[in-house]
């Protein structure tokens, strides 16, 4: 009998440890999820699907390493098809699921609508895909932190390339999509060529086109009837209306030149124009693709070892960066990061290099982490770096 009893106990006690095993196992694995509510679906996909393929590919690659604190990282996916009343919906779902924050959402008309809930729940809107002047208020909301360099920022960057180029302020001209978007990329270029003593704004042509539509004809013509033909038009747009508005702006204006913010989506856009993207410009808030940067280096591995098949492209590299400060704000915030922890754990970041060879920085009212601006132009089927000096003949 005793010996029956030594047997029970150890296999008692074996039983115990392996279930503690267990669980301890289980809890050192447990999930910190996080959401993004972006376009899969629609004329906007590609900006959705790309700022989610970088942020998985960082999140795989945390992952594989053995998480953070032993917890895995998971992104929830909700498609808006780019649409606010979708995505005021979603994000209401996620935040009621619990989610810990949402990372790189796309949008500036769907960021108007769910900013209020993120303030109103208090929960963080982190590395949104838009420039917009919305998500970077003075004081900044605490809910909503950004990556990326502001419309107004890109703009200003044009602006002041095509005065270099020896372009007049009165030969520009805006092709906008007319909702809040639209609005925050023409502001910008508006305060930028005022900043350089321009006070005739209203004489610049401005044409418009609905969101969620190609119809670009109207647009197009206002601007063609402009008194003083623009040698350089301003778009503000998703990749399909600003490639159906150069093809056909190109037939009547050859010498002009098309210039675009980053969320157009680039490579979209030169699928879009085939040969008919070659001199168009467009304005980047991440570093060249082919840069000779630790963070561009690993963003480069992840996508062949996490995304196979999947070429480079601004976009999936702005998520993955993206997702890479992100993630130093999460190992920031503890060993079992809750919503008021991860924000605090992003703005207690200070000044912090991820491989870009440049410092970015976050703090208490400083909501934008990167200020950068590379300007690029269509040569061949590539991205190059503007030389605005030598632009033009």
């Amino acid at each position: 009998m005793r010996r029956l009893s030594i047997i029970s106990f150890k296999k008692i006690l074996l039983n115990a440890t392996l279930l503690v095993g267990a669980l301890v196992s289980s809890l050192s694995q447990a999930e910190l999820t996080f959401g993004i509510v972006a376009p899969s679906s629609g004329g906007a996909a590609p900006l959705g699907l790309g700022m989610q393929k970088g942020i998985e590919s960082y999140f795989a690659e945390v992952n594989a390493a053995g998480g953070i604190n032993g917890h895995s990282l998971k992104l929830v996916a909700m498609d808006d098809q780019y649409q606010p009343l979708q995505a005021a919906r979603h994000t209401r779902q996620l935040i009621e699921d619990d989610l810990l924050a949402a990372i790189g959402n796309v949008g500036t008309p769907t960021a108007t609508v769910t900013i209020p809930l993120h303030n109103e729940y208090k929960t963080l809107l982190y590395g949104a895909f838009t420039g917009a002047g919305g998500l970077r208020k003075a004081p900044p909301d605490r809910y909503v932190i950004n990556y990326r360099a502001s419309y107004l920022q890109e703009t200003a960057a044009m602006v002041d390339g095509l005065l270099e180029a020896g372009i007049l302020p009165e030969e520009i001209a805006f092709f906008t999509q007319n909702d809040s978007f639209g609005d925050a990329g023409y502001n910008g270029a508006t305060q930028a060529l005022a900043s350089h003593g321009f006070g005739n704004i209203a004489a610049l042509a401005h044409g418009r086109f609905t969101r969620g539509t190609r119809n670009i004809h109207q647009g197009l013509a206002l601007i063609l009837q402009a008194p003083v033909t623009p040698r350089a038009i301003i778009i503000v747009s998703t990749y399909g209306p600003a490639a159906d508005f150069i093809r056909e702006a190109q037939v009547d204006l050859p010498d002009t030149l098309f210039l675009n913010v980053s969320f157009v989506g680039s490579q979209a856009l030169l699928d879009e124009l085939g040969e008919q993207a070659e001199g168009v410009i467009i304005t980047q808030v991440v570093p060249p693709l082919d840069a000779d940067l630790p963070a561009v280096e690993a963003y480069r591995q992840a996508l062949e070892t996490h995304a196979a098949g999947s070429e480079p492209d601004f976009i999936s590299l702005e998520g993955y960066l993206a997702a890479k400060l992100f993630v130093e704000g999460v190992k920031a915030a503890g060993a079992d990061p809750d919503r008021e922890a991860i924000v605090n754990g992003l703005l207690g970041l200070g000044s912090i290099d991820i491989g870009l060879e440049e410092p970015l920085t976050l703090g208490r009212n400083d909501h934008q982490a990167s200020d950068a601006v590379w300007s690029t132009i269509i040569t061949n089927g590539r991205f190059e770096l503007v030389e605005w000096a030598s632009l033009l003949p």
